[in-house]
């Protein structure tokens, strides 16, 4: 299912990608998140175009931001979630959550994961938990040059 629009109390969420604004979703990312900073916008336009992407929207602004890594059948991974700073505190992160969880395409996946810092009290209203038997997890990890 494509470009399906979800309103509610004057905000709109949608994963119709000519909707997104890319200088919002960029300033963001680069410039406020301890996630992404020094992401260069090659890789994020590429990121962007390869994964299931949510905008909220208060009238035509980009006021969030969420993309989802999947397969569409087993595995999902969930990041660079944000809602901006003027528009917090009014639900929209948990109306985001609950969006992206009850996803056509997301349902019945095996394996949800994602890294957060600060958002635990968020995500664990969705389901999500520490990782059991991390000592199973691996990775490679190759930070942003941020020169």
């Amino acid at each position: 299912m494509n470009d399906e629009l979800f309103v509610k109390k004057g905000y709109k969420i949608s994963t119709d990608r000519h909707l997104l604004n890319f200088d919002t979703i960029f300033n963001y990312l680069d410039g406020q998140s301890y996630w992404a900073k020094g992401i260069p916008a090659d890789k994020l336009k590429k990121a962007i175009t390869n994964s299931l992407c949510f905008g909220v929207y208060k009238a035509d602004e980009q006021v969030g931001f969420a993309r989802v890594i999947t397969d569409k059948a087993t595995f999902a991974y969930l990041c660079d979630v944000f809602i901006l700073p003027d528009y917090q505190g009014v639900g929209l992160s948990k109306w985001l959550m609950q969006t992206i969880v009850a996803h056509p395409d997301l349902q019945g996946l095996r394996r949800w994961s994602l890294a957060t810092l600060d958002a635990h009290g968020l995500y664990k209203q969705f389901g999500f938990t520490e990782i059991n038997n991390p000592e199973r997890w691996m990775q490679i990890f190759t930070p942003y040059n941020t020169d």
